[in-house]
């Protein structure tokens, strides 16, 4: 069991916890006894089960301590099963997290979440699903960060050592829109089956938005997008370009998948054509296989899909992680 805190008020206690360092700067849902256990209720694992650890500081992230952080983010009980999720993928050795919460480079985890769990825990993945006004993808993305920052210790300007950061440092969460997409769904086309609940986590920098207008009359219309997408994903300044060899996320806009698959496109070619595209001037390829560019169906209709290049490095060159989400009877707890 976690040591406690006391204060007078909810107010004093969010006070303490901004002076002890427990915050990413903005307020938070006071931890309280009844709450976390509602959280850890929702778990479906014991509270002291030890899920690994957060580098650098190599804290034991046990569920206790999870179920808090996720509390304080303002997670639904619902919600914590994709935390839950969300977790063991970063504490696995192919994330690099110590490398990664110590760089200097812009990087934050991306929670892509595919199958059943969208709907059950009500992640967004239409308009602005990595923008403000969706709870659980705020919420969820959140408690991961704030997991990093207490269990991991990665503080800003001590081991939190980018040099800027961005938005998507506080939290990145969204889901697949499964239903409008004509490609396979990510987490099938990385081994799961359709009806799986899974969470795949990433690095990645802030979105780099890429506009595309189609035209119909235009056979190289589709083509044009896809060369957009690719010269987007190794932009020169990224480490896409200046490293190589690791991966990106390409979320692509019902309106451009229809425009690709329509030219006869699935998830294979395109990823096919974004390695063979994404060269370096002098000719060296930033991606090794297919595999390595995460295509996702995301996003309101429009003129902008957005690519993510990544870190690149580390042991493993901060390899996306996917783990199955154990819904269960967990998504079904009420809150009253």
């Amino acid at each position: 069991m976690s040591d406690t805190l006391r204060a007078d008020s909810e107010f004093d206690a969010v006070e303490e916890l901004h002076r002890l360092g427990c915050t990413d700067g903005l307020p938070v849902i006071v931890p309280t006894t009844t709450r976390v256990a509602r959280m850890i209720l929702a778990a479906g694992v014991d509270a002291d089960a030890a899920l690994g650890t957060m580098g650098p500081l190599h804290g034991v992230c046990t569920v206790e301590k999870l179920a808090t952080a996720a509390v304080m983010a303002g997670c639904l009980p619902d919600h914590m099963p994709i935390v839950l999720a969300a977790v063991r993928a970063v504490m696995e050795p192919e994330f690099d997290l110590t490398e990664m919460q110590s760089t200097t480079f812009g990087t934050a985890p991306l929670i892509i979440v595919n199958g059943p769990a969208r709907h059950l825990c009500a992640v967004a993945s239409g308009f602005g699903a990595l923008g403000p006004g969706h709870r659980a993808n705020a919420s969820i993305g959140r408690a991961l960060r704030l997991a990093m920052i207490n269990l991991g210790g990665a503080r800003p300007g001590s081991s939190d050592m980018t040099l800027l950061g961005h938005g998507g440092k506080f939290g990145q969460c969204m889901a697949e829109d499964e239903e409008h997409s004509p490609f396979t769904p990510l987490h099938v086309s990385r081994g799961f089956d359709l009806d799986q609940s899974v969470v795949t986590v990433i690095g990645t920098e802030a979105p780099h938005s890429v506009a595309h207008q189609a035209d119909a009359d235009d056979p190289t219309s589709p083509t044009r997008l896809l060369d957009g997408l690719a010269d987007s994903v190794c932009a020169p300044g990224t480490n896409n370009a200046w490293l190589g060899r690791g991966q990106a996320v390409v979320a692509i806009t019902p309106e451009q998948t229809a425009e690709l698959a329509a030219a006869g496109h699935d998830r294979t070619s395109i990823c096919e054509y974004i390695v063979s595209r994404a060269q370096t001037r002098d000719g060296r390829r930033s991606f090794r296989s297919p595999d390595d560019v995460l295509l996702v169906a995301a996003g309101g209709a429009g003129l902008y899909s957005f690519t993510f290049p990544t870190w690149c490095a580390g042991a493993h060159r901060n390899r996306a992680v996917s783990v199955e989400v154990g819904v269960g009877q967990a998504c079904e707890i009420p809150w009253k």
